[in-house]
């Protein structure tokens, strides 16, 4: 079994910066994909970015992409998410995911664990 936890939310005005981080605990050696997905009021659970344990390939979603990063650090078994320029609609929760396998695909359903989330607010 894995544990994830989500910290670094909160609120920023639009055009701010957070840097969320997620640490992992438990079986951590198959997290080969890890990924952060988030969650707006009355909406889909999206994907965000993805990054690969083995080869450091990265993916991100078009709406993220050049003012997201994502970067992981394999023996502290932590995955953070640099958001910069953010926008209003950035606003939602975010959650971190990890895979038993190694899929890099952006699809909710590879991902066998979540985190609670944290919460991002942008302000107008």
């Amino acid at each position: 079994q894995v544990q994830l936890v989500e910290s670094g939310g909160g609120l920023v005005q639009a055009g701010g910066s957070l840097r969320l981080s997620c640490a992992a605990s438990g079986r951590t050696f198959s997290n080969a994909v890890m990924g952060w997905f988030r969650q707006a009021p009355g909406k889909e659970r999206e994907f965000v970015a993805y990054m690969s344990r083995s080869d450091g390939s990265t993916r991100y979603a078009d709406s993220v992409k050049g003012r997201f990063t994502i970067s992981r650090d394999n023996a502290k078994n932590t995955v953070d998410l640099q958001m910069n320029s953010l926008k209003p609609e950035d606003t939602a929760i975010y959650l971190c995911a990890a895979q038993k396998g190694g899929i890099l695909t952006a699809g909710r359903w590879a991902y066998d664990y979540w985190g609670q989330g944290t919460q991002v607010t942008v302000s107008s």
